[in-house]
């Protein structure tokens, strides 16, 4: 097994130790442990990713690439892949707030305008008796059966608190008195958006959390707004949806064209390749294909409970 130098270990520290970081600054940290540039040197920058996430997988955590679907930012952050009950030993987070947080993501993943956000207000009036596992009905099959007394007696109060630090942790956002997904759920939630049926973006196949829906009502394609920027601003790209094949009318401004060509786009696939080696190709997007599964007789909602944790 090879083994990590101090450079490899300062990059994970500092995703440990800071929490997600916006591309620029990984960048940054990276060209001062390495001496390179990695918008220059993109194959030692992956090659450096790669063998980060070898060694990674060995206790199942990864170092992971996303965009913040609310401002097309890309981030980078270490994941664990591990979601059953002794993880959850590692979480500073109480039953009921994991139980209100899991209410709240439910209720954005739900979203059916793309908006990806949800009110203040509409948050802290979530149910966490909606989070009690399915088929634990009373006799009458009206309410729960055992509501723990946790969820029952959390107040408003608390609900707040735990709004603010799920917030100032990552998890969740403020966008202008709504509540959104936070980079730290982007980064995490990955296998939940496809086993919650989260409908995916057009063009990156990333769920469409925040995107624009196609303007033909009858249409359910959805695309993230920095991919349509990126689609549309092609001269010989025609603007309709890829779907219907509708116009569909979008005016792309000049601040929109100028971030879209400065925006490097990061792969979200850095886990190291199984088999036989590929030849890459530079400047594309992929899919992180997770290794979890799902038994085929759970409902939604029991998958969103086993595969969504907080620590």
């Amino acid at each position: 097994m090879p083994e990590l130098n101090w450079k490899h270990h300062t990059l994970i520290q500092s995703l440990l130790s800071r929490g997600p970081l916006k591309s620029e600054e990984f960048h940054k940290i990276f060209e001062g442990v390495t001496g390179r540039n990695p918008g220059a040197n993109d194959k030692l920058f992956n090659d450096y990713l790669l063998k980060i996430n070898k060694e990674l997988s060995f206790v199942q955590f990864e170092l992971r690439a996303c965009r913040n679907q609310y401002d097309g930012k890309v981030y980078y952050g270490v994941v664990n892949n591990v979601a059953d009950e002794h993880s959850k030993l590692g979480s500073k987070y109480s039953v009921p707030e994991i139980a209100f947080y899991k209410g709240i993501i439910e209720a954005i993943g739900q979203d059916v305008a793309g908006q990806g956000c949800i009110t203040s207000i509409d948050a802290l009036h979530t149910k966490l008796d909606s989070q009690i596992p399915s088929g634990s009905q009373s006799q009458s099959g009206s309410q729960p059966a055992d509501v723990p007394a946790a969820l029952r007696n959390f107040s408003l109060s608390q609900k707040e608190k735990a709004l603010e630090q799920l917030v100032r942790d990552g998890w969740l956002s403020n966008l202008d008195d709504k509540i959104g997904l936070g980079i730290r759920s982007f980064l995490d939630l990955r296998s939940w958006f496809r086993q919650y049926e989260i409908p995916s973006c057009q063009v990156c196949n990333e769920a469409g959390v925040k995107a624009e829906l196609c303007p033909n009502e009858g249409c359910s394609i959805r695309i993230h707004t920095y991919c349509l920027i990126k689609k549309f601003s092609q001269r010989t790209v025609e603007q309709v949806c890829p779907g219907c094949n509708k116009p569909w009318p979008y005016t792309i401004t000049k601040a929109e064209m100028v971030d879209n060509e400065e925006e490097t786009i990061a792969p979200t696939d850095i886990k190291p390749p199984k088999g036989p080696p590929q030849r890459k190709r530079r400047n594309t997007q992929t899919v992180t294909q997770d290794t979890d599964t799902v038994e085929s007789g759970s409902s939604r909602r029991t998958r969103l409970r086993r595969s969504v944790r907080i620590g």
